[in-house]
């Protein structure tokens, strides 16, 4: 699924087609033996079939919260939103990933995967850090179709990162929920709630 995520995802609509086409011509397959990769033997069709799966809109139900932070505050957020939404439905996999500490095809492979996903990053210099850049900037060029989103984030003063992902997300093709949550400088207790309860209308969220 990795491969697939990372490497044709943004070519879904072509995979579907020539999958139907090979298909179609009734013929049978004893053997698949790609140029690099697994040679697969024992019912062969079993990868063509999770190939059309994944070519169809694929999401699982997972909500996925990819976040970068500078003094933990938006780290604080992103938990807090963790929280509200594991309170609503114990049964949606929500997985927590600090953008920084981890590989980005790891992450477009959980975003794969996800029917939600949501985006915090503080704001700096009016808008965003790098890590989160980088992997928004990847996002765009994956043609993600049938997924929402949302953004969150800490500020000291103007505050525009919410803002900022919230119009990558749409530009790439993302259902944005609302204008997303943010908190001033490392937040209180009251922000905190007030994030709880985002993450449980996310959770709500159909």
């Amino acid at each position: 699924i990795k491969y697939y995520a990372n490497i044709l995802t943004p070519f879904s609509a072509f995979v579907d087609k020539k999958i139907k086409e090979v298909l179609d011509l009734k013929i049978p397959i004893d053997i698949i033996a790609t140029s690099h990769g697994v040679i697969w033997r024992d019912n062969p069709t079993q990868i063509v079939e999770k190939y059309l799966t994944w070519a169809n809109d694929y999401q699982e139900n997972q909500i996925t919260i990819l976040y970068d932070t500078m003094w933990d505050g938006t780290k604080r957020m992103a938990e807090a939103i963790t929280k509200g939404i594991r309170e609503i439905d114990k049964k949606v996999n929500v997985k927590l990933y600090n953008i920084a500490k981890t590989d980005k095809n790891d992450l477009i492979t959980e975003i794969f995967k996800s029917r939600i996903i949501l985006v915090g990053s503080p704001t700096i210099g009016g808008g965003i850090l790098s890590g989160v850049a980088e992997i928004l900037e990847m996002i765009k060029g994956m043609r993600f179709k049938n997924k929402k989103a949302a953004s969150f984030g800490c500020y000291g003063w103007s505050g525009e990162s919410i803002k900022v992902i919230k119009e990558h997300l749409e530009k790439s093709g993302f259902s944005v929920i609302n204008d997303g949550i943010r908190a001033l400088w490392n937040p209180d207790d009251e922000s905190l709630e007030k994030c709880v309860e985002f993450g449980r209308e996310i959770a709500n969220t159909k």
